[in-house]
């Protein structure tokens, strides 16, 4: 098949950095751009990606990178912002997607893959909102576009067990905040081959996919079973939704905000799918117990090592 001349938004996050292993391997040509690569300097690329650092708010530059360009990748998403005013998330969800969406019209692009998530535009979380909005602006460009909407989506380095197994590693009591929120989470590798299955078949332009796995847990379910992956003891302790209200409060004010007052509000609407996608790409989903012991073998592989590396010292 041709190589295609991609341009990728998002690409040095948790499903970008295999989506660009996946396109290199495949024979295209990649442009990342990226606004900051300073927390990125030494990060190893496939061959056939060339590395941009630009303002990817600016119209001029966006335009000049998309010119000559078969296809464009959004994958940019946030899971927090600076305040809880929801302006954060509309700027890096819905003005970042208008402005992709004028420059590729203006530089003849037609094709996008836009990423988006599970039960976009529902709920009260200014996330789902602002994902909503983005898929509102996307499906009325004009453009050739395909969105997708993944459930939580795991996988070796995610922010699902792999976040989880970082704080029961500390934790022997874990409060949790919506404990009954339901998830079907969806494997990486999964979400890569449905946007790489897209990327070519007309018959996904002006498609929505939801993707999501075969498999539904609730929250308190997966930080139970990262614990008996890990062997670790650990009590959970599902709090009534006033206490968690006001741990995503105190979470607002903590660096790196690991939970949130938006993350709690997303949380009120189960991340499960109606319509299956990976189905509607003629792809099987990938189960969560046939990865989890690769996906926190690493994690602990990593501990040891640190652990060495500090005793050694």
């Amino acid at each position: 098949m041709t190589p295609l001349n991609i341009v990728v938004l998002g690409g040095t996050g948790f499903v970008g950095r295999h989506l660009l292993s996946r396109l290199a391997a495949d024979g295209h040509a990649i442009t990342l751009l990226s606004r900051n690569l300073g927390p990125h300097p030494d990060r190893l690329l496939p061959p056939g990606v060339a590395l941009r650092e630009v303002d990817v708010y600016d119209p001029g530059v966006l335009r000049e990178a998309f010119t000559g360009a078969d296809a464009v990748v959004n994958l940019v998403g946030i899971l927090n912002e600076k305040r809880d005013n929801g302006r954060g998330f509309r700027r890096a969800h819905v003005e970042l997607t208008k402005l992709v969406l004028a420059a590729m019209q203006l530089a003849g692009v037609r094709r996008l893959l836009q990423m988006s998530s599970l039960n976009a535009g529902r709920g009260h979380s200014h996330y789902l909102k602002s994902r909503g909005e983005a898929e509102a602006a996307v499906k009325a460009s004009g453009l050739d576009w395909t969105i997708f909407e993944p459930s939580v989506i795991f996988g070796q380095g995610d922010g699902l067990f792999c976040r989880f197994a970082a704080l029961l590693k500390l934790a022997p009591v874990l409060p949790l905040a919506r404990a009954g929120a339901k998830f079907a989470p969806v494997h990486v590798g999964d979400v890569v081959e449905a946007m790489v299955r897209a990327l070519r078949d007309r018959r996904t332009h002006g498609e929505v996919y939801e993707l999501y796995g075969p498999d539904v847990f609730t929250m308190a379910q997966i930080v139970k079973m990262t614990a008996r992956q890990l062997g670790l003891r650990r009590l959970v302790v599902p709090l009534p939704d006033a206490l968690g209200r006001l741990q995503g409060f105190v979470f607002d004010f903590v660096p790196g905000k690991p939970f949130s007052s938006d993350n709690f509000r997303s949380l009120k609407t189960d991340s499960v799918g109606g319509i299956d996608g990976l189905h509607r790409l003629g792809i099987t989903p990938t189960r969560v117990a046939t990865k989890l012991p690769e996906i926190l073998g690493h994690v602990a592989d990593r501990q040891a090592r640190y652990a060495r590396y500090r005793a050694a010292r």
